[in-house]
């Protein structure tokens, strides 16, 4: 049986699965980044445990990434941070997803009793 403090980590990483898996791929510019936030921060919120996301779509980095005339690129782990803090049975686990590396690293930041 798993203890609290492993079953608030696994509903952090099943959040973070959601949140990539679901919104990568999304077309978005800089002028539709910050409602682009909000639709991935809501839905991630409305999963049980989930008490906060906060999404950053990084309006330089979009604009960097159009490379043709029709104004957008797709949303890509590079493009973004994300934190989340889950609670679970008195657990509260704090996670973040910055690049690192080139890569869109998912991690745990704290777990608290």
């Amino acid at each position: 049986m798993a203890t609290d403090a492993q079953q608030a980590c696994f509903e952090a990483g099943i959040k973070f699965g959601s949140l990539y898996h679901q919104f990568a791929g999304t077309p978005v510019s800089p002028s539709s980044a910050r409602s682009l936030e909000a639709a991935m921060a809501e839905s991630i919120e409305n999963q049980p445990f989930c008490e906060s996301v906060t999404v950053t779509v990084h309006d330089d980095r979009v604009a960097d990434a159009i490379d043709h005339e029709n104004g957008y690129t797709e949303l890509t782990g590079s493009l973004m941070d994300v934190e989340m803090r889950i609670e679970h049975e008195g657990v509260t686990v704090r996670t973040q997803m910055t690049m690192t590396d080139g890569y869109p690293l998912m991690e745990l930041v704290s777990v608290e009793d």
